[in-house]
């Protein structure tokens, strides 16, 4: 019984501490910066920490229970679909901001004024006027808006964008999560629920992340607009960089683009 506390008490407090690793803060900061409320910012940590559990309780048990071996060229490619998630992340974010600070710069025309306003989950200030035709773009040109066009009327779209990429990361982190159980935990059983309540911890820290980070946004939405796209430009080139980051390292340094790819899961 103390064994198996001892598991459940360790998978939980070790999956939040994974839920603080750079890569984790990063991504969700940047699906984070364009939320309007800090509970709708935790459902998005939920879930967010849903996708690696997932991935995590799959992969992780496969290594376990049946002695899967995972590539080094495949691995890596895990590893270099993180850095993608982040790199279009960051384009995302940054492709709002590079709109606000255009559409800041040009002078308004007659008649027109400026304010902040949102389009979906998308929020931005640009001139515009109040008569037919002056409103000044229509919501599928915003960054997102061809995401939102397309997948909008699905009910299941919000849930989806923050699964996805949860369980993206969840793939790269996940074999060196089972490797780490395997060298102490040698009962199956165990390992298996190790990994779950890894999981768990994982979600409760996302959640608790979120919310936290959501607060700065949401405080300086309306209060304080230039530095609510200040932290938004922040945290989409935090994004770029640390998703350009981890390709160089996967592709060229551990040698995914080359002949003998060195892998070893961390």
């Amino acid at each position: 019984m103390i064994t198996v506390l001892s598991i459940i008490a360790l998978g939980f407090f070790l999956g939040m501490r994974h839920a603080t690793d750079p890569d984790h803060v990063i991504a969700v900061t940047t699906i984070v910066s364009r939320q309007r409320s800090v509970r709708h910012a935790a459902w998005i940590g939920l879930l967010w920490g849903v996708g690696p559990t997932i991935t995590i309780l799959v992969v992780g048990s496969a290594i376990i229970l049946f002695g899967l071996v995972i590539p080094p060229r495949l691995g890596l490619t895990m590893e270099l679909s993180v850095g993608l998630m982040l790199i279009l992340l960051g384009i995302l974010n940054l492709s709002g901001i590079m709109r606000w600070i255009t559409e800041t710069v040009t002078p308004l025309h007659p008649g027109g004024h400026s304010h902040p306003h949102g389009h979906g989950d998308y929020i931005h200030t640009h001139p515009h006027g109040h008569t037919p035709g002056k409103h000044g773009h229509s919501e599928a040109s915003t960054p997102v808006g061809w995401m939102d066009r397309t997948f909008g009327r699905l009910g299941f779209y919000q849930v989806v964008r923050p699964l996805a990429v949860g369980i993206v990361h969840g793939l790269a982190g996940s074999a060196a999560v089972a490797l780490l159980v395997l060298t102490t935990i040698r009962v199956p059983v165990w390992a298996v629920l190790y990994l779950l309540v890894f999981g768990i911890g994982t979600v409760a820290g996302m959640m608790l992340i979120t919310a936290a980070i959501a607060v700065p946004f949401t405080f300086s939405e309306d209060r304080f607009v230039r530095l609510n796209h200040g932290l938004a430009l922040v945290s989409g080139l935090l994004s770029l960089a640390l998703g350009l980051f981890i390709v160089y390292q996967m592709g060229f340094v551990n040698g995914l683009f080359a002949h003998s790819p060195k892998w070893v899961p961390r």
